[in-house]
C-alpha cells in the first residue's frame, strides 16, 4: 500500500506540473462547484484535464495536450466529436429556433427514426435525459399494472432518481444518502440470476415492473448469464410484469436497434438517451402503444399519466438526433466500431499476457473494461468469472485505478472509469497507438499490478 501511495503521488506531481492551466481552472472550479465538478464520475485525483476543443476521436486540453478519447461523452458520441452532419444540423437549427413553445416537425421526424429501428417501438415520448426516461418508464409501468414495486438487479445503473438508486453499488442493501427510505422500500434488488428473479416475482405480488441493462450491469462490467434475457422475458410475460429494457447506453450502439435487436428480446418499454440525441441532451421512452397512450388522456381522466418537461424534444437536440440516427441506422457503422474495439481488447490483453499481469480487458460491442486481481489469468477475459460482482464493481476504487488512469493521461489517452467506448471516428492507427501507450503505462506502474508468480 505504501508503494502504491508513493507511486501515485509521483504521478500526481508529474501530471500537475504538466497541466498548469487545467490545474488553475480546477482551483477556480472548487470555489464555484461542489468538489469542482458537475458529475460524480469525474471525481479524480488530482483533476481531469480541462478540454478546450475536440474533433473526431481526439480532444485537446487547455495546456495543449492531445488525447485519444475513449470517454466519448460518456458513450454518447458514436460518431466522434463534432461530426460534420451533426454540426451542420445544429448550426442550421440554432439560426431558426431553439424553443418554439409549440409543436414542431422535427419531433415527429425524430420519433419516426426511432420507431423504424427499435423493436417494439410503437410510440415514443421524449425526455431531456436518460434519468428522466427511466423515471417516466417506471411511472408508465405502475400506471398500467397498479403494482407499486420494481425489481432491479445488483450493479445495474438506471440514473439517479430515488427509485433506481438502491443496489447500484455494494453493499447492495444500503440506501444511498438522501434517498427516501419509503421510496427505496419499493425497489427490490436481487442478483442477476433467473432463480433470484423468479423467486422475487413469486414471493412479492406487488412487483409490477422489472428494469435492467440488457448488456449487464454498467454497460457490461457484469455480464449477464447465458439465456438470462430470454428467461427473464418469459418470466415477466407469464406474470403480467412490465419489462423495461434500459438502453440508454446500448441503444444504437449494440446494433441500429440496440441490444433489443441484437439479442432478439423485445421489452414492453425501452429507455433511450446518449446516442439518441447525437451528443446533445435528450432521452426517450419507446414501446407499446397501450402503455404510452395514458400520457395523452385529458387532465380529468383517472388514468392520465402526467409528464411535462420544458426541453422535451427541443428542436436543437432533435436536429442533432435526426442527423445522428440517419447515419447509425447503417449496421456497417456498428460493425466497424465493434471490430476496432475487439482489436483494442486483444492488443491490450496481449500486453498483459506478455508482462504476466493478472488483469484482463473484456467487453461487448464497441466497449472495453479493465479488471485486475490476483485471481485472474493474464490477458484471458474468460477468467473474469473468477471475480465476484462486488469485486468487479469496486475496481474503480482500487488504489491502482488512479495510477493507471493518470499514467494513461500522461501518455495521451483518456479512458473512462477503467474502460471506454470506440467510435466511427477512431482509426486502426488510434487503436495500435493506444496499445503501445498502454504497454508503456503498464511498464511504468508494473510494480503496483498483480503479477503471475
Amino acid at each position: 500500500m505504501a508503494e502504491t501511495q508513493v507511486a501515485h503521488a509521483e504521478l500526481v506531481e508529474e501530471y500537475t506540473q504538466a497541466n498548469p492551466r487545467s490545474h488553475a481552472a480546477f482551483e477556480r472550479a472548487t470555489k464555484a462547484l461542489p468538489g469542482g465538478l458537475t458529475h460524480d464520475v469525474r471525481a479524480f485525483i488530482p483533476f481531469l484535464p480541462y478540454i478546450e476543443r475536440a474533433q473526431g476521436a481526439h480532444k485537446w486540453d487547455l495546456d495543449g495536450h492531445k488525447y485519444v478519447d475513449y470517454a466519448l461523452g460518456h458513450g454518447a458520441l458514436i460518431l466522434g466529436h463534432a461530426h460534420p452532419a451533426v454540426v451542420e444540423a445544429v448550426a442550421r437549427q440554432v439560426g431558426l429556433m431553439t424553443h418554439p413553445g409549440a409543436n414542431h416537425l422535427l419531433e415527429v421526424e425524430w420519433a419516426t427514426r426511432i420507431e423504424s429501428v427499435v423493436p417494439g417501438a410503437e410510440m415514443v415520448r421524449f425526455t431531456s435525459s436518460g434519468t428522466e426516461a427511466t423515471l417516466l418508464a417506471l411511472r408508465l409501468a405502475r400506471a398500467a399494472t397498479g403494482r407499486p414495486k420494481i425489481l432491479k438487479f445488483q450493479g445495474h445503473f438506471h440514473g439517479w432518481h430515488d427509485a433506481v438508486m438502491p443496489g447500484q453499488a455494494p453493499p447492495w442493501d444500503q440506501v444511498p444518502v438522501g434517498v427516501s427510505p419509503a421510496v427505496a422500500r419499493e425497489t427490490v434488488v436481487v442478483p442477476a440470476t433467473l432463480d433470484a428473479a423468479e423467486a422475487a416475482l413469486r414471493d412479492d405480488p406487488e412487483i409490477g415492473t422489472v428494469i435492467l441493462e440488457p448488456s449487464g450491469a454498467s454497460w457490461g462490467t457484469l455480464a449477464l448469464p447465458e439465456g438470462f434475457l430470454t428467461g427473464l422475458r418469459a418470466l415477466t410475460s407469464a406474470r403480467g410484469v412490465i419489462l423495461v429494457m434500459d438502453e440508454v447506453i446500448t441503444g444504437f450502439r449494440w446494433a441500429p436497434g440496440g441490444a433489443s435487436q441484437k439479442y432478439g428480446i423485445r421489452g414492453d418499454l425501452v429507455t433511450l438517451a446518449k446516442i439518441l440525441a447525437g451528443g446533445l441532451p435528450g432521452g426517450a421512452v419507446a414501446g407499446r402503444r397501450d402503455l404510452l397512450e395514458p400520457i395523452s388522456l385529458p387532465g380529468g381522466s383517472r388514468r392520465k399519466v402526467v409528464h411535462p418537461g420544458t426541453f422535451n424534444a427541443n428542436p436543437v437536440s432533435a436536429a442533432a438526433g435526426i442527423a445522428c440516427l440517419d447515419l447509425v441506422r447503417d449496421p456497417a457503422l456498428q460493425a466497424r466500431c465493434d471490430r476496432l474495439a475487439a482489436d483494442l481488447r486483444e492488443g491490450m490483453n496481449e500486453v498483459l499476457r506478455r508482462r504476466g499481469i493478472r488483469g484482463i480487458v473484456y467487453g461487448d460491442s464497441s466497449t472495453f473494461h479493465l479488471a485486475f486481481d490476483s485471481g485472474l489469468e493474464p490477458g484471458e477475459p474468460h477468467s473474469r468469472s473468477a471475480l465476484s460482482a462486488e469485486s468487479l464493481k469496486r475496481q474503480r476504487g482500487l488504489p491502482l485505478f488512479g495510477a493507471l488512469s493518470l499514467a494513461m493521461l500522461l501518455e495521451g489517452v483518456h479512458i473512462f472509469a477503467l474502460g471506454g467506448f470506440l467510435s466511427a471516428a477512431h482509426t486502426e492507427q488510434d487503436v495500435a497507438g493506444t496499445v503501445d501507450r498502454f504497454d508503456r503505462t503498464v511498464g511504468r506502474i508494473e510494480g503496483l499490478l498483480p503479477k503471475s508468480s
